[in-house]
């Protein structure tokens, strides 16, 4: 549900369609925990989601239940399962990002300010594309916070953490407050902290082949896939900027025909209804691209990032393993504090190897879950580009025929 805007059947399609590519994402052949957003409302600074769940899982007190819940619970969700230490060798599904519908809104405002200098059927044509593209951000706004949910709900490990269990069943507000200045302050640190962490762990060599060959891999293949999205970005705004186009082009042709007196006006005329529905084309175009292409790596530029973050807490826990066994190599020279330093190193050690273990699993389930996805969303988007140009060229040939038989 939205303030203010109908649902149109096109975009309810593409609800259906985002739907569907959630479950490649996630497995939900397992039905003992399903989460799933029933309903969504958009106000003017924030967005309520409804969470509704279905499980058979002992620890939950009812089998169904719906609760309400803001961006911010999601984030303070996420953020749970990364400070916990158990959790240091399992990749994190990213937080969805936080809803920002302000580009479209100011479009709108431009739109009204800018009324009077255009023509009511352009004015309306250029409110439609608009409040289309509002809706369709809201749409995959709700798509990605479910996905979050559903990456959750699959998981073995992370379904059962005790966090998840309050954000689903809790009914009441989780008092989820913003941070203040001296955490955003301590947030930015700790930031900057683990970067220069990073860059020294950096050119530490991995004893194991298989996490040493995924760190390079990552590293270059999370560059590549920020350039990839910039660039589907840039192509996903050229055809909107085409659809636009094409609503100026035939409004000034119906005007033109309005104004003719000549056989020249049902020929303004017929170009200008092609016109239209070529723009309807382009803007399919668009938001298709937009939805199997962008979405997809913008989806996979944070899940890579997150697969990063378990090298990192790897890395360090390696860092860590090897720094106690010189402590202890040390301890023993000198014959001093021995029994501490052995039982330092063994709990480093287990650290270590249980981190390696579940990384491993993690990140070769990571690989499968990627290639599959990325390998339908581009079978998909192949198909509707091969449909949305046939659909082009059909329009061009019945506007040439159009236009012959009115000459």
């Amino acid at each position: 549900m939205m303030d203010g805007i109908d649902d149109s059947p096109d975009l309810l399609a593409e609800d259906r369609e985002t739907q569907q590519d959630r479950s490649d994402i996630v497995d939900l052949t397992d039905t003992s925990l399903l989460v799933d957003i029933s309903d969504s409302l958009s106000e003017r600074d924030k967005v309520k989601f409804t969470v509704h769940t279905k499980t058979t899982l002992p620890q939950f007190h009812r089998h169904e239940m719906s609760v309400v819940r803001q961006h911010e619970e999601f984030v303070w969700l996420h953020d749970r399962f990364v400070e916990n230490e158990d959790y240091a060798g399992i990749v994190i599904p990213p937080a969805p990002p936080r809803p920002d519908f302000d580009a479209s809104r100011e479009k709108l405002q431009r739109l009204g300010e800018g009324e009077a200098t255009m023509t009511k059927d352009e004015f309306m044509k250029m409110k439609q594309e608009l409040e289309a593209e509002y809706l369709a951000t809201f749409k995959k706004t709700v798509a990605m916070h479910e996905g979050f949910l559903q990456r959750l709900a699959a998981h073995p490990v992370l379904r059962q953490d005790v966090n998840f269990e309050v954000f689903l069943q809790y009914e009441g507000d989780l008092s989820i407050r913003g941070k203040n200045k001296k955490e955003k302050l301590g947030g930015f640190f700790n930031r900057l902290s683990k970067t220069v962490d990073e860059q020294l762990l950096s050119g530490q060599k991995d004893v194991d082949d298989f996490f040493e060959q995924e760190k390079h891999f990552l590293v270059a293949y999370h560059s590549k896939l920020k350039d990839a999205t910039a660039r589907s970005d840039k192509m996903t705004r050229i055809h909107k900027n085409m659809a636009d186009s094409y609503i100026q082009i035939s409004t000034g042709l119906v005007v033109l025909a309005t104004i003719e007196n000549t056989q020249l006006n049902r020929t303004f005329t017929r170009v200008a209804e092609a016109l239209e529905k070529a723009r309807k084309l382009e803007g399919r175009v668009a938001s298709d691209e937009d939805l199997k292409l962008s979405d997809t790596l913008r989806y996979y530029v944070r899940d890579t990032s997150a697969v990063k973050d378990v090298l990192y807490r790897r890395t360090r826990s390696l860092a860590d393993y090897e720094a106690a066994n010189k402590a202890l190599d040390k301890a023993r020279t000198k014959n001093k504090e021995v029994h501490q330093a052995e039982k330092h190193q063994e709990q480093c050690c287990n650290k270590f190897e249980k981190i390696s273990d579940v990384a491993k699993k993690e990140i070769v389930e990571f690989k499968t879950r990627r290639i599959m996805y990325f390998k339908k969303q581009l079978v998909d988007l192949a198909e509707l580009e091969l449909r949305h140009a046939k659909a082009q060229v059909q329009l061009l040939k019945n506007c040439i025929t159009a236009l012959d038989d009115s000459s």
